[in-house]
């Protein structure tokens, strides 16, 4: 399937989906899920709540953030793949991300949870024909096809792996 054309999505999530390489929905879904999960195992649980400046979250809160981002795309392309043109409300992450009580979990349990939120996801973009990933809804107030929504959640995943090895797992 073709990468979805910038007017399948709102112009906000551009960055994601131009950080998607090539590539079949369920390969890139694999790829980047191993790339993660390998990152993942290689933090010491020391450096869990670790923030690299002031006021940013935490590692384990920016996994949280991934996995609630994840289950929110989730559910969109549900709704949009089959075809529920009922306009969807947007979310707001950092209302999540102060709700989201971390401090009781390990990167291991995070992980855990980010590996059965991506083989859900991966079951549900399966389930899709490829008609099914055409179908645009609204999110947000803006168009998205079901297929954008798989490069978001790509996109978005690989954004906040650059961003945990870029800034908070450099060596000091």
């Amino acid at each position: 399937m073709a990468r979805p054309n910038s007017n399948e999505y709102a112009p906000y999530y551009h960055t994601y989906v131009g950080k998607v390489p090539e590539g079949s929905i369920q390969d890139l879904l694999t790829y980047s899920f191993d790339f993660f999960t390998d990152l993942c195992t290689k933090i010491p649980e020391s450096k869990a709540d670790y923030r690299y400046e002031t006021g940013k979250w935490t590692i384990k809160e920016v996994i949280q953030h991934m996995i609630d981002t994840e289950r929110v795309m989730q559910y969109r392309a549900l709704r949009i793949g089959r075809n529920d043109m009922t306009p969807i409300p947007g979310f707001d992450q950092d209302v999540f991300a102060d709700v989201a009580d971390v401090s009781h979990r390990t990167i291991s349990d995070l992980l855990d949870e980010f590996v059965l939120v991506r083989a859900s996801s991966k079951a549900l973009f399966y389930s899709f024909t490829e008609e099914n990933m055409l179908h645009v809804g609204t999110a947000s107030g803006h168009p998205f096809s079901t297929r954008a929504l798989a490069y978001i959640i790509v996109g978005h995943q690989i954004h906040h792996q650059n961003i945990l090895v870029e800034r908070y797992l450099k060596e000091e």
